[in-house]
């Protein structure tokens, strides 16, 4: 019975796996639309009654590729502080570019999800995806302040939360956002608006870092 029961359950996340995997291929088609289900059930191959099973709407979808792009960093960074091996700004810069800035669909998914928050997520499943969420800073949290000394207790939260923020913020503030705003006008204020995101983003968390953990600036 219990290796039935873990069968059961291996054959239910590869299929929660599926179709996330068959939503991800259709917005990496189309990222201006949200497929609906129908078009998710068929390119996983499964009844639309079965994707409802495991997404009862289409903004929960969205939620569990956006949450399952989330752990792929928070995995990675985990992984990592758990090591005694030292970790450098520069580790935590490498790994936010590798799992948050090089993927194509983390940011305008993550801009997206902020918001369906308040609205199309039921309110019990956005309150068990933030407690997720806190679980995950929580651990992350703990495992700076103990590489980064000069942090305080609840300072490792602060800082990813501060960052996550300035990822966000400057990806919609700049060109390559959907939402960042076409610049026609003189060149002074051209000047002002042309930047790239990535090498902006580095210079913005690299000085939060620095003013953060203090002493520790490597």
């Amino acid at each position: 019975m219990i290796r039935q029961r873990a069968i059961q359950a291996e054959a239910k996340q590869e299929r929660h796996h599926a179709i996330l995997d068959a939503a991800e291929r259709l917005l990496m088609r189309s990222p201006e639309r949200v497929a609906n289900v129908a078009e998710v059930a068929d390119e996983a191959g499964l009844a639309k009654g079965t994707v409802y099973l495991y997404f009862p709407s289409k903004e929960e979808l969205l939620l569990a590729i956006h949450e399952r792009n989330i752990d792929g960093f928070f995995s990675a960074l985990i992984a990592r502080l758990q090591t005694s091996a030292p970790v450098a700004i520069e580790t935590v810069l490498e790994l936010t570019h590798r799992h948050v800035v090089e993927p194509p669909l983390f940011l305008p998914l993550a801009a997206r999800c902020f918001g369906m928050m308040g609205q199309g997520v039921p309110p019990p499943s956005a309150l068990a995806f933030k407690q997720r969420m806190a679980d995950r800073l929580q651990l992350a949290g703990a495992g700076l302040e103990h590489h980064f000394p000069d942090l305080a207790e609840g300072d490792g939260v602060a800082l990813l939360r501060h960052s996550y923020a300035l990822i966000i913020g400057l990806w919609q503030m700049s060109g390559e956002s959907a939402g960042g705003c076409a610049v026609d006008a003189g060149a002074s204020v051209q000047a002002i608006h042309d930047w790239k995101y990535a090498d902006e983003l580095d210079r913005a968390l690299r000085a939060l870092w620095r003013g953060t953990v203090g002493r520790v600036t490597q």
